[in-house]
């Protein structure tokens, strides 16, 4: 008996199962923590986040925000995780300029992209003082400097629990223009 290929590799693969659409979720590289001295300063004169003095959150106090305007139904829905996330930040063991200039990165390609919903992995620490809590606060305080931000809350378990936050943004004009175009065709 003889197999050819093809029938030797559909055996191999009859118990595998197809991974939960996975191609639309974007996962941004870690950024190298050996970067010249030059492009620092420069990302830094063009980065508005702020990283002084800062006020940090205790560990048990979920990371909740919501802009004004907003209703309660948009943060509840993202807290459960219904939306579909667009894509996704790694900031675990990070130091805490790098997190600032990554965020600040990842925030404006989102934009670009018109990506709506973000996961951002910020790790959890065993105490109020960790270097993940500390990270956590400043992002706490930073997504709220970002006007496309409209809400963002800690991520359920599967995400990451409270070592991560989903954040929701605005809808661009160009999706907004779509939205209504759809809708209107509908109507008719």
């Amino acid at each position: 008996m003889s197999f050819n290929d093809e029938d030797l590799f559909k055996d191999a693969m009859e118990d595998v199962t197809p991974l939960k659409d996975c191609s639309n979720i974007l996962w941004l590289k870690s950024p190298s923590t050996k970067s010249s001295r030059q492009r620092q300063e420069e990302q830094q004169l063009d980065n508005p986040l702020t990283s002084g003095f800062l006020t940090v959150i205790p560990r048990e106090t979920p990371l909740e925000y919501k802009a004004e305007g907003i209703q309660q139904g948009v943060l509840d829905k993202l807290r459960l995780g219904k939306y579909q996330i667009d894509a996704s930040l790694n900031l675990l063991r990070q130091p805490v300029e790098i997190c600032r200039q990554s965020l600040y990165s990842f925030m404006l390609q989102a934009e670009r992209e018109n990506y709506r919903n973000l996961l951002i992995v910020h790790g959890k620490g065993k105490e109020d003082e960790s270097h993940a809590n500390i990270v956590r606060s400043y992002l706490a305080r930073w997504l709220q400097q970002f006007d496309q931000v409209q809400t963002f809350c800690s991520a359920q378990p599967q995400h990451g629990g409270n070592g991560a936050c989903y954040v929701g943004l605005r809808k661009s004009e160009q999706a907004r223009l779509d939205n209504r175009e759809r809708h209107a065709k509908r109507s008719r």
